[in-house]
């Protein structure tokens, strides 16, 4: 059974946490914590990815869920003589939405330091061209939140090239059932998968077969399950679902991905999860993603020997200020749920 507010509050809680790609041990140590309380063990590979094994009435064979918990974000590039930051990206975040954002500077020593992002030419009372500037990530800067006029008063401070630049997700769940947050991609994944977890143990649920949920720290800069335990023969990437142009998803849909950048899902696999959808009478979509790539990518060009499939909740403004409402979480539960246990 799908709970809503608990799935919620999770994924609020675990939003809250920085984790651009790169710097993700906190919201790892979140994830342990939690599943390790549902009575499940848990294992942390090298790279930092958390694996979860639970067993089946098939113990000869093994699927694997996966839901990435890395975000988008930025590092320090530079710092400016004046003592504001230059930036480079992690990932692709659509950067001309970050102008005006709050955010966190993340030294080696793990201190943190707020500042806002900016343009360069910040204030129509100054700059003729504060309208018109393009907010590429080289006309961004961060102002820092502290008394800083110089490169050095910043070296100071113990910020450094390199340092890690995490953004607000700016969290909002409406009483109408939308949640509005950034990196939805791919932390409304995670929770949904949690709750699945959680589910599996609450009602004593057995799946078909033997079951790796994955959740990985490098999927937005394209090596998050590059690497899978070789016992894996099918893969389920559960990541956002997009909507926009000639695609069917909406934010009330679970979306079922044919075919994406690296090209076609497999085609039984895929079509045992449209059937399931049907007789679920789910809310759902088959779509093709022409800009987009997982963690079932990652893993089977890494060479990996799977079947794979991709779905996942439907979520506007990808790499923006995204949204998608509760009834596409729990549509992708239910699909989930029907997947595990045939």
């Amino acid at each position: 059974m799908f709970k809503k507010d608990e799935t919620v509050s999770f994924l609020k809680d675990l939003l809250l946490i920085n984790s651009p790609s790169g710097y993700t041990k906190q919201a790892v140590q979140f994830l342990r914590e939690t599943i390790e309380g549902f009575g499940y063990d848990t294992i942390t590979t090298p790279k930092g990815n958390l694996i979860v094994h639970v067993d089946g009435k098939d113990q000869s064979q093994t699927r694997a869920l996966s839901g990435h918990v890395d975000t988008l974000g930025l590092m320090v590039r530079s710092i400016n003589s004046d003592g504001t930051l230059m930036l480079t990206k992690l990932g692709g975040p659509i950067t001309q939405t970050l102008d005006g954002e709050y955010c966190d500077i993340i030294t080696r020593d793990d201190k943190v330091y707020t500042g806002t992002i900016l343009s360069k030419s910040p204030s129509n009372h100054v700059f003729k061209d504060a309208a018109k500037k393009d907010r590429e990530i080289d006309n961004l800067i961060v102002k820092i939140d502290e008394c800083v006029k110089s490169k050095e008063d910043v070296q100071k401070l113990g910020i450094q090239n390199g340092d890690f630049v995490a953004y607000d997700p700016k969290v909002v769940i409406t009483d109408s059932g939308f949640v509005k947050s950034r990196f939805l991609d791919d932390k409304a994944s995670v929770a949904i998968l949690v709750s699945v977890l959680k589910a599996l143990k609450e009602e004593g649920i057995v799946p078909a077969t033997n079951l790796k949920f994955i959740f990985t720290t490098y999927e937005e800069v394209g090596h998050g399950a590059s690497w899978i335990p070789e016992d894996i023969t099918e893969m389920l990437a559960v990541d956002m679902g997009c909507i926009g142009l000639d695609l069917d998803c909406t934010e009330f849909d679970v979306s079922i991905c044919a075919k994406d950048s690296s090209g076609p899902y497999d085609r039984d696999l895929t079509t045992t999860l449209i059937n399931h959808a049907k007789d679920q009478k789910l809310n759902y979509a088959v779509d093709i993603y022409p800009m987009y790539a997982s963690d079932a990518t990652a893993a089977l060009r890494g060479g990996a020997n799977i079947k794979a499939a991709l779905i996942g909740p439907g979520v506007a403004n990808s790499h923006g200020m995204e949204r998608t409402h509760m009834d596409a979480l729990e549509n992708t539960f239910k699909l989930i749920t029907a997947y595990i246990q045939n």
